[in-house]
């Protein structure tokens, strides 16, 4: 078959010669009321002619827009929200599937495996700023402003859930509150540690008296309360107005107000790099330790993480009828290898805590979690991890938290003063 340069000009010229064969009879005849018929057969040539133009993907690209299967983010969607299907979590049946679910549901977001942080984070940055100045001039008006519409296909579902724990094998109860074991310690042998009360005192100094630092202060929140994702979220921000570091001004305030001296460290030890964090923030701790010895306790801050197969896990209970992010307090032991000779003292520390929360604001704290794991906690007795919260929650819920615990832990280490 014989291949033209430019076959759409053949074929125009080709339909060309076809109607005017076609019409040549009827001008003859002088049948003007041939006119409507040629007026049809003209604009079916023009569609055929500017569909000839189009290229075969384009053809496709249509044929998807129309089967709504291609999504804008500057039109409105209304496709159906997804709602998350109801689900319980249960007890573990062993002390391996606990591990395993320690390790990959409820993976605390201070795990000493390390990775490089996102190269949009500075963008999230401006985004975060952005959002937050919108928040500011909502906030002047009568009602917030509106959520961004998340295209269906970046919606990931979110559960929120109560992990305060309850009456089980699986956890020692602390009357009130309880704790959840990953060592290879028996609950028996813990409730003899627990037994005896915590040796180191605070004093009277008028020195700062506890140090609160970030690990990493970039971990970031949900920024709207709603029941789905964005799963282009990274849930990191260097805008200490919306990281750990907001989080833990509000610690410090609520412990200051019941005249608890303390020191908030703000510095950034995962940024720009997330891998040597611990060793960084390390260091910072002992600068302060050096200069301030009036220092006995030392509380990382952070958020958890909490996926479950896709779902964000949100921990979350209500307090005089206001959302609260449940707090998760983390002491380590040791196995051996990690030369931490006071993880006793922290975790009698820890228990007091625990109970005096939990008796004053039941369901606040998730179980107090025991594990091989160190988080500095070498550094001195008094040495402790917060987890506020998980990435579903927002950050609103997150300090509404650090301000309730923060003066539970005043009352808690008034037991202490010397």
């Amino acid at each position: 078959m014989r291949r033209y340069p430019n076959p759409k000009k053949f074929i125009l010229f080709v339909a060309g010669a076809a109607l005017f064969a076609f019409c040549f009879p009827f001008l003859r005849s002088n049948l003007y009321k041939a006119a409507p018929l040629l007026q049809k057969v003209g604009e079916r040539l023009a569609l055929f002619a500017a569909c000839s133009e189009l290229p075969h993907e384009s053809l496709g690209m249509l044929e998807q827009r129309f089967n709504d299967e291609i999504f804008y983010e500057d039109e409105p969607d209304i496709s159906p929200i997804p709602r998350p299907a109801a689900e319980s979590s249960s007890p573990q049946s062993d002390k391996k599937a606990a591990e395993d679910s320690s390790k990959a549901e409820e993976k605390p977001s201070g795990s000493s495996s390390e990775e490089s942080l996102p190269e949009s984070l500075p963008a999230q940055q401006e985004s975060s700023e952005a959002s937050s100045r919108q928040q500011a001039a909502g906030s002047e008006s009568s009602s917030k402003p509106l959520p961004p519409e998340i295209p269906a296909a970046y919606r990931g579902d979110m559960l929120e859930e109560d992990l305060s724990g309850y009456d089980s094998k699986n956890y020692l109860p602390l009357q009130p509150g309880y704790l959840r074991n990953f060592t290879d310690y028996s609950y028996d042998d813990i409730a003899d540690i627990l037994s005896v009360p915590p040796s180191f005192s605070l004093g009277g100094s008028e020195q700062p008296q506890v140090l609160i630092y970030h690990t990493h202060a970039t971990e970031a929140f949900e920024r709207y309360d709603q029941l789905f994702y964005d799963t282009r979220n990274n849930w990191r921000s260097t805008d200490n107005n919306m990281n750990m570091v907001a989080v833990g001004d509000a610690l410090a305030a609520a412990m200051e107000a019941e005249g608890i001296h303390v020191l908030h460290d703000s510095t950034q030890h995962d940024y720009p790099s997330y891998n040597g964090a611990y060793e960084r923030s390390a260091e910072t701790v002992n600068r302060y330790l050096e200069e301030y010895p009036s220092i006995q306790i030392i509380l990382d801050v952070h958020r958890d993480a909490i996926d479950r197969n896709g779902t964000l896990i949100r921990p979350v209970t209500t307090i005089e009828g206001k959302k609260a992010a449940q707090l998760m307090i983390i002491s380590g032991c040791d196995d051996g290898t990690m030369n931490m000779p006071n993880w006793r003292e922290n975790l009698r520390f820890a228990a007091v805590l625990q109970r005096q929360a939990e008796q004053e604001l039941p369901g606040l704290m998730r179980p107090l979690f025991f594990a091989y794991r160190k988080y500095n906690q070498d550094l001195r007795p008094g040495a402790l991890l917060l987890e506020f919260g998980s990435h579903g929650n927002t950050l609103e819920e997150c300090i509404y938290t650090a301000q309730l615990f923060g003066g539970s832990f005043a009352r808690a280490i008034r037991q202490l003063v010397s």
